[in-house]
């Protein structure tokens, strides 16, 4: 991340895929993995205690693994030596198990499992909030007469609420797919060296079952070190979502214009001029949005992997991942304060679409630029909201 990305994000984003918080989730694998072994009988018990006891964050200096990985091309190789060093000072005899039957794209892929898991609890926690505030707001607005526009230009009458109702439902569809997906995709990784988990012998399915136990992950139908496909689906989704918190921004950054007026996002500064209210939340879902398609494009131009370890496709894959979910928080959190903030302005709704009606002949302002046609609109409010709050039940 960069001072310019880190604008764009959110601080809980941001640490969840973090120096800390990899190291500590990496160690967190390493842990699991030989207290599995040990409960299949396949390592000393005693063994998987130490290793255990020597997987403290604090005993690692992050910034001298990270130096070391230019070397070694993983953060993992370096991390394995540090453990297994730390491991062999306190009892000679376990550190020979340290990171058994295992490989570095486990570590890595398990570790941004987890790390994924809280940015999409974060992100699920900021969609809700957004897609109840727009929905409060379609129930109160639900015959609020306003301008719907087409090609930019004013079109009809509509309500206020019907475009609030359309914005949450792309919101709460995307909040449905996002967690069944998330249920197939967040999964332990543990194949090793080449993906036949060969050391692991006959107890494989029972290690790779408790530790994906033991780190709350789900247990993946195969290896999947390079068949990519639940994961880079999840990727794409939380792209769409981006998509749809860009939309939502847009038209509010529209609306929000001086010369149009009909709302107002919470106050944001401007550096040189005092009398602007900048839509700040809006700039930062639109700029996730427009960030977005190159990095569901990465994704996937990364998934054609080479036989059982990718050079350079997976590697691709993991600088784009922790962005696209940074991004995508930023935007989450950014328009969940804009609809709980935002100020509505129906009489200038109403007198946008006054203006329009006296600069048409009368046959075609009644025909379609009356006020009175969004009161008409009310039920088909009602029935979206409560697709939409069905969705979310």
């Amino acid at each position: 991340m960069t001072a310019f990305s880190d604008l764009l994000s959110t601080r809980e984003a941001t640490a969840a895929f973090g120096d800390e918080a990899l190291l500590a989730d990496m160690l967190r694998f390493e842990a699991a993995l030989a207290g599995a072994q040990a409960a299949a009988g396949l390592i000393p018990s005693g063994a998987a205690a130490s290793i255990a006891q020597a997987c403290d964050p604090a005993g690692f200096d992050f910034a001298e693994l990270e130096r070391d990985a230019r070397d070694a091309g993983t953060l993992v190789i370096p991390l394995v030596k540090a453990l297994r060093d730390s491991v062999l000072r306190a009892d000679a005899d376990a550190a020979q198990w340290v990171h058994f039957g295992s490989t570095s794209q486990d570590v890595i892929d398990t570790a941004m499992a987890l790390g994924t898991r809280r940015v999409l609890d974060l992100i699920e926690a900021d969609l809700r909030a957004a897609v109840d505030d727009l929905l409060g707001l379609a129930h109160r607005h639900a015959a609020t007469p306003m301008l719907a526009r087409t090609l930019l230009q004013p079109a009809s009458v509509t309500s206020f609420g019907l475009k609030c109702a359309h914005w949450a439902l792309p919101l709460a569809r995307g909040l449905v797919r996002l967690k069944a997906l998330a249920a197939r995709a967040l999964c332990v990784q543990l194949g090793g060296a080449a993906g036949t988990r060969a050391q692991l012998g006959p107890h494989a399915e029972r290690i790779v079952a408790a530790v994906a136990a033991e780190l709350s992950l789900a247990v993946p139908d195969a290896v999947w070190h390079t068949a990519r496909d639940e994961w880079i689906v999840l990727g794409c989704e939380l792209g769409v979502i981006a998509g749809s918190l860009g939309k939502l921004a847009g038209d509010l950054a529209l609306m929000g214009q001086f010369e149009v007026g009909e709302v107002t996002e919470p106050a944001g500064s401007s550096s040189a001029m005092p009398h602007k209210r900048n839509p700040l939340g809006s700039m930062i879902a639109r700029a996730a949005a427009l960030r977005a398609p190159a990095r569901v494009a990465a994704l996937l131009a990364a998934m054609p992997q080479e036989h059982e370890r990718a050079l350079g496709g997976w590697q691709a894959e993991s600088a784009e991942w922790a962005e696209l979910l940074q991004g995508v928080h930023g935007a989450a959190r950014a328009m969940a304060g804009v609809a709980k903030g935002l100020a509505i302005d129906p009489a200038r709704m109403l007198n946008n679409v006054e203006a329009v009606r006296r600069a048409l002949p009368a046959d075609a302002a009644a025909e379609w630029f009356d006020p009175a046609m969004a009161s008409a609109l009310a039920p088909e409010v009602k029935r979206l909201c409560k697709r939409a709050e069905a969705l979310l039940a």
